[in-house]
């Protein structure tokens, strides 16, 4: 696959997360697919920097208050 192709992948979230990104979106002037590519960006990006995972347990879903 080239650079400019994008892999197409389902995503199923809850109401509450989706409308919370879905706002964060409309802040930063993006779509919500283009703000859920970039915080995946800034995540692989902060783990190239450190080395690590956000979380040491990545199975476990964190408890968000939304």
């Amino acid at each position: 696959m080239s650079d400019n192709q994008k892999k197409q992948v389902p995503l199923r979230i809850s109401p509450k997360l989706y409308e919370a990104v879905a706002s964060w979106a409309e802040d930063d002037f993006r779509s919500f697919n283009g703000q859920v590519e970039y915080l995946l960006s800034e995540c692989v990006r902060q783990r190239k920097k450190n080395g690590k995972y956000v979380s040491d347990r990545l199975d476990v879903p964190p408890e968000l208050d939304i």
